[in-house]
């Protein structure tokens, strides 16, 4: 892992050993997780964070929503935004409450939008966002006719100043006193798993699962 930061208010302060700044880090998180929150502050000063789905393309991660939204025009003038994903992957169960903890894996991104508005970079960019979301459904659905083109605001914020977490492993007391209490510790994995299909109760004709469903999986999720 890279530990040289890219910018100073990127460099980790607290707990710095679990800092990760390459590139290859920050994309696997971006790129298993399905839900990133955008931090920003409004022009009355109010402090916000919206939970939303991404993708990342490149050097880019992409955010989008509706034309009307408070967030992506804030966003879209320029305001300061700050991109946080996290990753769950088990609880660290100590000797003592203090050293309770979490296995996790996160990002942070800090910088400016850039509204797309280029037609073709525009629809890249919606099919991008929909395969994150399930990889070939793109093709298998209706795509986005221009009443919806316009009626979404896609922002693309640069992976300049990206910064990873990565805390994994055993509770950090077996060299403390607390190592000879009667006290069971360990960890505790998470995961997230796929369930059956269930179709819509209205849909008017009996379709077999697509292949897109059928075939669905994604780094990390047993």
């Amino acid at each position: 892992m890279s530990d040289q930061a890219p910018s100073v208010r990127t460099q980790v302060k607290r707990v710095p050993e679990v800092a990760a700044y390459d590139r290859a880090s920050i994309d696997a998180v971006l790129d298993e997780a399905l839900v990133c929150h955008l931090g920003f502050v409004d022009e009355t000063g109010q402090p916000y964070v919206i939970p939303t789905l991404h993708a990342r393309v490149g050097d880019e991660l992409l955010i989008h929503g509706s034309s009307a939204s408070r967030a992506l025009k804030v966003l879209a003038d320029g305001a300061p935004v700050c991109v946080t994903v996290t990753l769950l992957d088990g609880l660290v169960l100590a000797r003592s409450v203090f050293e309770h903890s979490v296995e996790y894996r996160s990002v942070m991104i800090l910088g400016t939008a850039r509204l797309i508005e280029d037609p073709d970079e525009k629809m890249r960019a919606l099919e991008a966002l929909t395969e994150q979301l399930i990889p070939g459904r793109w093709a298998e659905a209706r795509q986005p006719n221009d009443k919806e083109m316009k009626a979404t605001w896609i922002l693309s914020i640069p992976l300049d100043e990206a910064s990873a977490k990565i805390s994994l492993g055993p509770p950090d007391d077996s060299d403390s006193p607390d190592a000879d209490l009667p006290v069971w510790a360990g960890n505790l994995p998470l995961r997230t798993v796929v369930g059956e299909p269930v179709p819509d109760p209205e849909a008017k004709q009996d379709l077999p699962v697509p292949d897109s469903v059928r075939n669905f999986t994604r780094p990390g999720w047993g």
